[in-house]
């Protein structure tokens, strides 16, 4: 009995001895496993994370430059009556969108009403003459009625009245030749001006609506003589507008200096189809030169804020990751030059890195509670 009591304390023993060690190998393996840094084969793929190393890069010189973003002169067009009318209705408002050939305003004319008339009468005449053919009438009298139909006909395209409601006159005759008339949008584009009441009298060549596509806008950089010699048609620029970078190019250098600011206005050609820009805004721009500089670099999305300083996740072994404080320099684009903290071929998170950063927050939110 002794023995056996020996015995079975022994196992005891060992079992709790053996117990201890399993749990506290397995709490360190969850441990590691809950190490929000380490990732396992799958995990770099369903979290979207992606690693590279980090390398000198060939970095485009910029200059920066103030910019007043302009609209698109190329883009733009002008509405407005070419003999004196008076304003019947308005059909589109400041700030709407329309489409080419969408009416815009109607007017009323005595002259428009008159060649309406004209139109009719030479109309019916021509279609006449044409169905008793030229060898039934002297080609004098063919050609005649031929030449009055389409003088009449260019007459009001002249008056600035659409090939529609001409069209529709011919058909239905009479009934349309009241001297109204739809002035209508020759382009597809933005009302940015319309400046008129209804009832107004208008003379020829008031602008009554100014439509500007915007979906390409000009920005005006104004560059030092100097600097402006180092731009290039075609280089490529990065517009700072309302806290967005927007990507442009340069189509324009001008000849000529400026007399009042002793500066070269540059145009650039921005892609605006979020309508980020508007006319008279004030921008920053970033133009890139000719010249270009090397520099350690990461993609911009590397670096995040970590305890309020920039830092990277840089590789700290197979799958393992830990942040590293870097000191920042300019960003060129997608890319930021890092002056120090890292060394060429460190392997660092360069997509993803949010997602690494909300895990490890996370998780010291757990350890806190």
């Amino acid at each position: 009995m002794k023995y056996s009591w020996i015995a079975c304390a022994a196992m005891l023993l060992l079992f709790a001895t053996t117990s201890g060690a399993e749990e506290k190998k397995s709490g360190a393996d969850e441990h590691a496993e809950e190490n929000p840094l380490v990732l396992d084969a799958a995990g770099p793929k369903e979290l979207g994370i992606v690693a590279a190393a980090a390398l000198a890069q060939s970095l485009t010189d910029e200059l920066r430059a103030p910019g007043e973003v302009k609209a698109n002169a190329y883009a733009t067009a002008l509405v407005a009556p070419r003999i004196p009318a008076q304003v019947v209705r308005r059909h589109a408002k400041l700030g709407d969108a329309v489409k080419a050939g969408q009416a815009l305003v109607s007017l009323s004319s005595v002259e428009v009403a008159e060649a309406q008339g004209a139109l009719i009468v030479s109309e019916r005449d021509w279609q006449r003459v044409k169905q008793l053919g030229a060898e039934a009438v002297s080609a004098k009298r063919y050609t005649e009625a031929q030449v009055a139909r389409d003088q009449a006909h260019a007459k009001l395209r002249a008056y600035g009245v659409g090939e529609g409601e001409i069209a529709a006159l011919q058909k239905q005759g009479s009934r349309l030749a009241t001297g109204e008339f739809a002035l209508v949008a020759p382009q597809a584009g933005r009302v940015t001006t319309d400046d008129f009441i209804v009832g107004e009298r208008v003379e020829p060549g008031k602008i009554l609506f100014t439509l500007v596509d915007e979906r390409r806008i000009w920005v005006e950089a104004q560059l030092a003589p100097a600097a402006a010699e180092r731009v290039k048609p075609g280089a490529k620029v990065r517009v700072i507008a309302h806290e967005q970078t927007l990507d442009g190019e340069v189509i324009q250098l001008s000849h000529r200096t400026q007399e009042g600011s002793r500066t070269t206005p540059v145009r650039i050609e921005v892609p605006n189809d979020d309508d980020a820009l508007h006319p008279g805004e004030f921008v920053e721009a970033f133009i890139a030169t000719t010249s270009t500089s090397q520099a350690l670099a990461v993609p911009s999305e590397a670096i995040v804020q970590l305890q309020g300083q920039p830092s990277v996740f840089k590789a700290a072994g197979k799958d393992r990751f830990e942040p590293t404080s870097v000191q920042v320099g300019e960003t060129r684009g997608a890319l930021t030059v890092v002056k120090q903290g890292l060394v060429a071929g460190d392997v660092v998170i360069v997509e993803g890195a949010y997602v690494l950063k909300a895990r490890l927050l996370k998780s010291q939110l757990g350890e806190g509670h």
